[in-house]
């Protein structure tokens, strides 16, 4: 047999996914070469590793069988790797964050230097929705998960990280006069929802019951990026974080309308299980976190005093 290292990790996201387009994401590979990699990796065995019923791939039971050893394979190679940046003096490990969708326009920001500077360590980062980030937060499948609604039963610890603040936009089809609206102008505004489950439609869903607003709901869609199109092509009106829409409110493809009461200020928040164990570069990356948030968000996020 000759699978090779890079066929297993691939063979590994594919069954994560059950999904060859969402493992090439996440690989940073184009799909055609996800699919050659796991056929080769397929040509070693007589006997069918994944099997594709309908649309949805599946795993096989034999399959299941190789995966549980390919999973301990490419374990053990990063447990060699970190060895081996540990005998040179360097931190190295993994660290493993989930953050919430609209946590991606701020994440990086937060990872950047450290990762830079720390050669050994191999960073995970799962972007998803909330009720996802928190089962893997529960799970103890992650060291830190990034929300912007904390989670009422799960003990945690956090550290509260920037501010965010949410906006009702447009696109600039419709013209608004200056001055704040009464959100009696929710009676005419088409409003497009995230799905079930997100950050930001909780909140949303809070201010509206908290504020009996008539709201005419006009679609729901399952990202933030989905969302921002569909109000940029005229589809409805919709509240928005504003981290995600900085380059929109500058080309001019969207406009904040003034309404009472907004924005919607929450917090970005670091969170953690209580009692956690952390690694070392887990416990690095939370040190560097509190020593150097405030000149990130100074140097990376002046621009959000501004709105």
């Amino acid at each position: 047999m000759h699978y090779t290292l890079h066929q297993l990790q691939v063979f590994l996201k594919v069954a994560q996914f059950k999904s060859i387009t969402k493992a090439s994401e996440e690989l940073n590979m184009t799909q055609p070469a996800v699919s050659i990699q796991l056929k080769n990796l397929q040509n070693q065995f007589d006997i069918p590793i994944t099997e594709v019923q309908g649309r949805q791939l599946y795993v096989t039971d034999f399959g299941k069988e190789i995966l549980e050893m390919a999973e301990r394979i490419v374990n053990e190679m990063s447990a060699i790797n970190n060895k081996t940046m540990a005998h040179k003096g360097y931190l190295s490990g993994r660290l493993k964050i989930s953050s919430v969708s609209t946590g991606k326009y701020i994440i990086p920001y937060f990872l950047s230097e450290f990762i830079k500077n720390q050669a050994g360590i191999e960073l995970i980062l799962d972007v998803t929705n909330k009720s996802k980030v928190i089962n893997s937060l529960e799970n103890n499948e992650v060291d830190f998960a990034l929300v912007s609604v904390l989670p009422k039963k799960l003990p945690i610890e956090k550290i509260d990280l920037m501010p965010n603040k949410l906006y009702v936009v447009g696109n600039m089809e419709r013209k608004f006069k200056k001055g704040i609206y009464d959100k009696k102008i929710f009676n005419e505004l088409p409003i497009i929802f995230r799905e079930e489950g997100s950050g930001t439609r909780v909140v949303m869903e809070k201010f509206i019951a908290k504020n009996k607003l008539p709201i005419h709901k006009k679609m729901e869609l399952t990202s933030n990026e989905a969302v921002k199109q569909a109000v940029i092509a005229g589809l409805g009106f919709s509240i928005m974080p504003l981290i995600g829409i900085k380059n929109e409110l500058l080309n001019k493809d969207l406009q904040i309308v003034n309404l009472k009461d907004f924005p919607i200020k929450t917090t970005w928040h670091l969170i953690w299980l209580k009692n956690k164990k952390f690694s070392p570069v887990a416990e690095a990356y939370l040190k560097y976190v509190k020593t150097e948030k405030h000149r990130i968000i100074k140097e990376k996020f002046d621009w959000f005093d501004k709105y």
